[in-house]
């Protein structure tokens, strides 16, 4: 029973502070799940309940979604993110650059992540820097920022995080920024639960259904009232939002925690 008052709590509130910065519910959720299942249960759990949460948002906010970005941005982002899976899964053998252990856990710095992790922490910068705040990125250029946040999303696993850098640089207003991320998303889970759906199929006797429903239903419900809040913030607050998150995320990609 704890497990579910626990993932409950943490889906509810990942689901609500997510929809704003656009990415982060899967990292979240992924080592909560593993306090109480096997890594690749973990995985498999997390990747069913943020498609479903996505589904969700996606009913919510789905048409404010601007067509042209999801076109332009969305399809070489999707095919880039296969690609640099593809490559991650051929370079998963190199060694760490360094390794530390901390909380008797073995963490290990990896040379991709680390560059990664660099990259999204100067994209973190546009967004508290005056100089680069309101620094926009033309629509010419979509296709290019889509292949680099998908090609270094399926390289570093973080999709979602450089996916954001990007689109809040778009000049779209805060509603349709949000809902162009969650289109996306979608697009990716979709990928995502096609490579996962042998897993599924082969672990469906060990999956807990019960629990996917509880943690389904507690990120929906905090979705519901991220959607609600959405009118009383401005696109500042979503750009520091969204700073604040790469920032942590940057950090934490670049010590190998996540």
């Amino acid at each position: 029973m704890q497990e579910y008052l626990v993932i409950a709590i943490v889906s509810f509130i990942g689901s609500g502070l997510t929809l704003f910065s656009g990415f982060g519910l899967g990292t979240i959720l992924v080592p909560v799940f593993t306090l109480f299942f096997p890594v690749d249960l973990a995985i498999v759990l997390t990747a069913i309940v943020h498609f479903l949460n996505n589904i969700f948002k996606l009913f919510l906010l789905g048409k404010k979604a601007d067509q042209k970005v999801i076109l332009y941005f969305g399809i070489p982002s999707v095919i880039a993110a296969i690609i640099g899976a593809y490559i991650l899964s051929g370079i998963s053998d190199i060694k760490p650059i360094a390794e530390y252990r901390l909380f008797n856990t073995l963490f290990f710095i990896s040379p991709v992540k680390l560059v990664i992790a660099i990259l999204m922490f100067v994209f973190a910068l546009f967004d508290f820097i005056p100089r680069f705040k309101n620094l926009e990125i033309h629509s010419k250029y979509l296709p290019l920022g889509g292949f680099l946040s998908g090609f270094f999303g399926g390289l570093s696993g973080n999709q979602g995080a450089l996916r954001t850098a990007f689109l809040i640089k778009t000049n779209l207003s805060k509603e349709s920024f949000i809902a162009t991320g969650i289109v996306l998303a979608c697009l990716i889970d979709i990928s995502r639960l096609t490579v996962y759906s042998h897993q599924i199929i082969l672990q469906h006797s060990r999956l807990d259904y019960q629990l996917i429903a509880v943690a389904t239903l507690a990120a929906f419900l905090g979705a519901f009232i991220g959607s609600r809040l959405l009118k009383k913030v401005t696109i500042t607050i979503v750009q520091h939002i969204v700073g604040a998150m790469l920032v942590l995320f940057a950090v934490f990609l670049g010590l190998g925690i996540i």
